[in-house]
């Protein structure tokens, strides 16, 4: 038996002490909240997204960053895996729309409960308000210790490093798990706020705030370029391959309006694809309100709806058409007066009126922070990482699982899932060659 420390008890940590209890090593949960799961009580609403019921390839098409690098641990520990476990161990689960997982009770602190039952039933000392200063290594780069911000020190034969990010630093993701690996001579690749929401320019947060939109489509291309060289690796200067109009992003499903700008699935989806570009040009967001319908297409359901209250004001033709909140907005945008009697709005208005609807434009300020990021993009450069163990390159003994390293995903229980894997990868091949 060997001693094992775990820090972090989040996902990846306290899947990582299950997994490493079950191969009968004496495990030692630390977390420096008064709680586990701070994060997963906040993740889904509230309810907790558990993980995605898709085929595996799907899975590993909304990873975004290091795919092939979970091929080894989302092999071992599948998304079944994961509904699997929690359901032999007394939860509920249901699948909802985009094959996403949920308990079925709808209350994330069921999921931390059931893990925190299974980590002690397997025996898990758990110590809560328990912070880590220090991950101590030796001269020949092996794990020794950690030191406590109390001045305490614990010894151990291994130890699995599961802090989280920087995003939600409020559940007390502060990115110490960064300035651990870094002192044993990890990179660290840039760290981003991801899966964030959008704050808008030119945007009247009274008429749309707290308005869903569902099975829209969002586009996001280049209005302008904030530089026409950039420099490569080099320091040559090279052409930026931007262009004015280029098309960044697309997606179809729901999104909603916020009190500074838009949020919801697929715009969160969306900044993690376009957080590349921030210092490269300005953006531009377009939303199809009806994307099921080409222009004419709409343009005909319109004249339709017109014919059957011809002598109704425009502004009390659009019910059947658009939420009640949309219709200030798209009137405005449209140009035609209010007041106007629809039987005598022209074509080149209704024309106006269909590409305010196809193509509502507005500019983006800027993305959200660490404050409101569902996940952080960039850690800890995996290439110095066992994909198969999780085990650190350059000091043995020392484990890294779940947001920490760099990897990240879409929205959908995605991420979550890759905090399992890993967890689980830790916790399964940690000190094995001592067993």
């Amino acid at each position: 038996m060997s001693k094992i420390i775990v820090i972090g008890g989040g996902a990846a940590g306290m899947m990582a002490a299950i997994m490493a209890a079950k191969q009968h090593h004496d495990v030692i949960l630390l977390e420096k909240n008064e709680k586990l799961g701070k994060k997963i009580y906040i993740t889904g609403k509230g309810r907790c997204n558990i993980t995605n019921s898709s085929d595996i390839d799907v899975i590993f098409k909304n990873v975004v960053t290091n795919s092939k690098f979970l091929y080894s641990s989302l092999y071992s520990f599948t998304n079944d895996d994961t509904i699997q476990f929690f359901e032999e161990n007394g939860l509920r689960t249901k699948v909802e729309r985009g094959n996403r997982v949920f308990p079925v009770s709808d209350h994330s602190s069921d999921v931390i409960s059931t893990l925190d039952r299974c980590m002690r039933k397997l025996g898990v000392d758990i110590r809560l308000n328990t912070e880590v200063k220090d991950v101590l290594v030796n001269d020949e780069k092996v794990f020794t210790g950690v030191k406590l911000c109390n001045g305490s020190k614990l010894t151990a034969d291994a130890c699995i490093v599961a802090t989280g990010g920087l995003s939600y630093p409020t559940t007390g993701s502060t990115g110490d798990g960064y300035r651990f690996a870094k002192e044993v001579g990890h990179n660290i690749t840039p760290r981003y706020p991801s899966l964030v929401s959008i704050h808008l320019a030119d945007y009247e947060a009274s008429a749309l705030q707290g308005l869903t939109l569902k099975n829209i489509e969002v586009k996001v291309d280049v209005k302008s370029l904030k530089k026409q060289e950039e420099s490569d690796d080099t320091g040559k200067k090279k052409k930026n391959k931007l262009k004015v109009g280029k098309e960044l992003y697309s997606a179809f499903g729901d999104m909603l309006f916020t009190h500074f700008g838009i949020s919801g699935p697929v715009i969160l989806s969306g900044t993690s694809m376009l957080l590349k570009y921030l210092n490269e040009c300005e953006m531009e967001v377009h939303i199809d309100l009806k994307p099921a319908l080409k222009a004419e297409q709409l343009d005909a359901r319109i004249l339709r709806d017109f014919g059957e209250i011809k002598n109704k004001q425009f502004k009390n033709s659009l019910e059947h058409l658009l939420p009640q909140k949309m219709i200030g907005t798209i009137i405005k945008l449209s140009g035609i007066p209010e007041e106007k009697q629809v039987n005598a709005i022209t074509k080149e208005e209704r024309q106006r009126l269909v590409e305010s609807m196809k193509n509502l434009t507005f500019t983006i300020e800027r993305f959200g922070g660490f404050n409101e990021a569902v996940i952080t993009k960039g850690g800890i450069d995996v290439k110095e990482i066992d994909p198969t163990t999780m085990e650190s390159k350059l000091a043995k003994g020392l484990y890294f699982a779940g947001e920490v390293l760099d990897l990240d995903a879409l929205t959908g229980g995605y991420n979550l899932q890759i905090a399992w894997s890993t967890g689980a990868a830790a916790g399964q091949h940690v000190c094995e060659q001592k067993n």
